[in-house]
């Protein structure tokens, strides 16, 4: 789904076309307004969005589950509420706001909020990212249109509104937060390439990524997770393997940091089967493994009907007999690579289990593993042993390698001191523009004024120094919120460009009191 100048054009229904440069421009205009703000009116905001968040997160756990047909309402309402607080509370101390003054280096950086953030959000993890962006773009003083997967629409609107009402009462802008009531793969496409959005925030499946990445516009997209775990026989095996039946089964593994195929020595199979049984997992004999992957993987593709399902439910489908308590699926497998599919990514409780005979064996047959899907993202080892974890990681080609943790926790910042995320950076490894963990930082961009480094020239005080003019992205404060209402839905007529006159008139009017403010 790459987008090209010469290639054709899906057609956007005209009314979802109107309403989607509505609401560009309120994000426009409300991002312009938001860029004026102080850090304690940005923080006044962001803590009543992530309030709001918190105390959403069940209501919207149990309406994402309703409605996409995916993961557990359990996990689905922690992964909510660490997208609030927690989330909050990680970057509490990063200042992007006020201007950076290094009187050593005679530099002054100033932070320059992108403007209008598209976010894309997935099926499997609708929500939680919706919360997790939203708090990102308003720590980066960003306006953020949501385009959620069309099977998750109602629950991303209705949050979506529901933590823009708390932004504005916490004095926001209106618009600040929105989300498009009928996406569409036309409409997303007619959304990444409009000369208003600033960046792209991808998530979602690989054509989806390719196509913001080739927009036009700026995007910061990530791709496909498929983590190995390698479990050295030194280490516990009842605590390894309980750690990885845990990660796997957490939200029915829609998270893709999920384990995806284990590997260990031979010479520990029965000591490590015996662990994974003990903590839920059903260890699938040979005639099994036949029937999961060829339900799983029909024609060599995954049936998407899978993700986020129960082991019990995939049990069932695939014809295998499974007792009520069974929260993971093992896959043995002769080898790993194109010819076997339970070696690929599969965004359900299927674990694929590999054997090797040494630890630099298993540490080759993870990166093989990667070279066919997942590089640049994450891997895990279980060991007592701090050189093997670093020979296993300096061996394969990710950004992330998680040491006696889950690993869907662990990548994504919830078990370990990484960033909390849900946009895992897959880097020059995996083909993308960021390598770390996706945080408010890689919303703004920095001007430096840089003074003449001559110690003979003076540049006076720099101290205390504060932007007084109001252009784009000016950090005058300005905690009271802007003027711009929100259009009635469908009452009033489009003007040129499908824009609302009554709102294009209001908006008219803000930039002449900001021109007005600007000459007093």
């Amino acid at each position: 789904m790459q987008l090209h100048d010469d290639a054709p054009r899906l057609q956007v229904p005209d009314r979802a076309e109107q309403a989607a440069k509505m609401k560009i421009e309120r994000a426009t205009w409300a991002g312009q307004a938001f860029a004026k703000f102080d850090r304690a009116a940005v923080m006044r905001i962001a803590r009543a969005v992530a309030e709001a968040a918190h105390q959403s997160a069940a209501h919207f756990a149990e309406t994402a589950v309703a409605e996409t047909g995916m993961g557990v309402v359990a996990d689905k309402k922690l992964k909510n509420e660490l997208s609030a607080h927690p989330l909050l509370d990680f970057y509490e101390n990063l200042d992007l706001v006020n201007p950076k003054v290094d009187a050593d280096r005679r530099m002054i950086e100033l932070p320059r909020p992108a403007g209008v953030v598209l976010a894309l959000t997935p099926a499997t993890n609708p929500v939680s990212t919706l919360y997790y962006k939203t708090i990102l773009a308003i720590l980066s003083r960003n306006a953020i249109l949501f385009s959620p997967h069309p099977l998750a629409k109602r629950c991303c609107n209705e949050a979506a509104a529901r933590l823009e009402a708390a932004a504005q009462a916490a004095g926001a802008p209106s618009g600040l937060i929105q989300c498009v009531e009928e996406p569409s793969v036309p409409l997303v496409q007619s959304l990444m390439t409009s000369p208003k959005v600033q960046v792209i925030l991808a998530t979602g499946g690989g054509p989806m990524v390719r196509a913001a990445y080739s927009s036009g516009n700026p995007a910061i997209g990530v791709g496909p997770g498929n983590a190995p775990v390698y479990v050295d026989p030194g280490c516990d095996q009842m605590v390894a393997a309980r750690r990885i039946i845990d990660s796997k089964a957490f939200d029915n593994s829609v998270l893709c940091t999920n384990e995806s195929v284990l590997i260990s020595q031979e010479q520990d199979r029965s000591r490590l089967e015996r662990a994974l049984r003990a903590g839920g997992a059903h260890i699938c004999n040979a005639a099994e493994v036949a029937k999961l992957r060829d339900w799983l993987f029909p024609g060599g593709h995954l049936n998407t009907s899978a993700v986020g399902k129960s082991a019990v439910w995939i049990a069932g489908q695939a014809g295998l007999r499974v007792v009520a308590s069974t929260r993971v699926l093992v896959a043995p497998v002769e080898l790993v690579g194109i010819d076997e599919q339970l070696t690929k990514e599969k965004l359900c409780p299927v674990l694929g289990w590999a054997l090797v005979t040494n630890a630099a064996h298993g540490a080759s047959m993870a990166q093989m593993i990667l070279r066919m899907s997942g590089a640049g993202h994450s891997a895990a080892i279980h060991t007592d042993d701090p050189q093997l974890a670093l020979d296993f990681a300096s061996a394969l080609s990710v950004y992330r390698v998680v040491v006696n943790a889950p690993c869907s926790q662990g990548a994504a910042g919830f078990a370990t001191h990484l960033a909390p995320s849900f946009m895992i950076g897959t880097g020059y490894f995996g083909r993308s523009s960021v390598g770390e963990n996706i945080g408010p930082q890689h919303l703004v961009h920095w001007t430096r004024l840089a003074w003449n480094s001559d110690p003979a020239m003076k540049p006076g005080d720099l101290s205390g120094l504060r932007p007084s003019f109001e252009g784009p992205g000016a950090t005058r404060p300005q905690p009271v919120a802007s003027a711009i209402a929100p259009p009635a839905a469908t009452s009033r007529p489009a003007g040129e460009g499908g824009v609302d006159r009554d709102l294009l008139r209001e908006l008219i009017l803000q930039e002449l009191r900001d021109l007005t403010r600007g000459q007093s």
